[in-house]
């Protein structure tokens, strides 16, 4: 079963701790990780073909059963949760599109199988001997240095990497987050791209934290919520969501 891993958080004393048990906020401390430890395992994950059944059709809709589940009624131009695009219909035929591929398909009938086996990305990351799962990736195109952090509500990077990828974030909402350092501000801001492996991910919130006290990015849920995830160990495996 694809799973959380625990929530973990960097405290002032410079150890990762359970979320729960720290004050809301970002609570972190300037350290160097030494040590690091990553591994990608891009391997692929079979997405299944769709399959459509056709059982109701009159002009201009269709109502179609995908995947064997409940009937739903499509008009031309939707788009079902799965995927199924309704191109046209009349009272004898759909014309329906799947993963780029189009299917005519009579009252009554099915089409199976449609559309090519993709690939889900994945990473497998294993821990350093702190028990960190710390990989490189990249922000907007620029390199950066993650860990990973379920107790982090939003991707969040340190002021001076914000800079030097060229984010600028300076006019941006402004709030305020508690830290071992006191309180600092904190400015929301919304990532082009966020690369973890082959994962890529678009449209990510995000925060920059002003001050040296956050030592690296942290890769947090707004990244984390958008993909499945699963702990083996030492083992971490990420799985880009569809």
């Amino acid at each position: 079963m694809w799973q959380n891993t625990r929530g973990l958080r960097w405290d002032s004393g410079g150890r990762w701790r359970r979320a729960s048990s720290l004050t809301p906020g970002l609570l972190v401390k300037s350290r160097h990780f030494s040590r690091i430890l990553f591994l990608f395992l891009c391997g692929p994950l079979a997405v299944h073909a769709t399959d459509v059944q056709v059982v109701g059709l009159s002009k201009g809709q269709a109502v179609v059963v995908v995947n064997g589940g409940k009937p739903r009624t499509v008009r031309e131009g939707e788009t079902t949760p799965e995927g199924v695009k309704l191109l046209s219909a009349n009272s004898r035929q759909a014309v329906i599109e799947v993963h780029g591929v189009r299917r005519t398909v009579g009252l009554g009938q099915a089409a199976t199988g449609i559309g090519p086996t993709s690939e889900s990305p994945r990473i497998t990351l294993v821990s350093d001997a702190r028990g960190h799962f710390v990989a490189p990736g990249r922000i907007n195109g620029a390199p950066v240095q993650f860990v990973v952090d379920t107790g982090a509500t939003l991707v969040t990077l340190p002021s001076r990497e914000a800079r030097r990828i060229g984010l600028n974030y300076l006019g941006s909402p402004q709030r305020y987050a508690s830290t071992a350092n006191g309180l600092v501000p904190v400015y929301l801001v919304k990532l082009d791209e966020v690369r973890l492996g082959d994962i890529v991910l678009r449209n990510v919130d995000a925060a920059v934290q002003e001050g040296d006290g956050l030592p690296v990015v942290l890769l947090g849920m707004s990244f984390l919520n958008r993909v499945e995830m699963r702990q083996e160990g030492n083992t971490l495996i990420l799985r880009k969501r569809f």
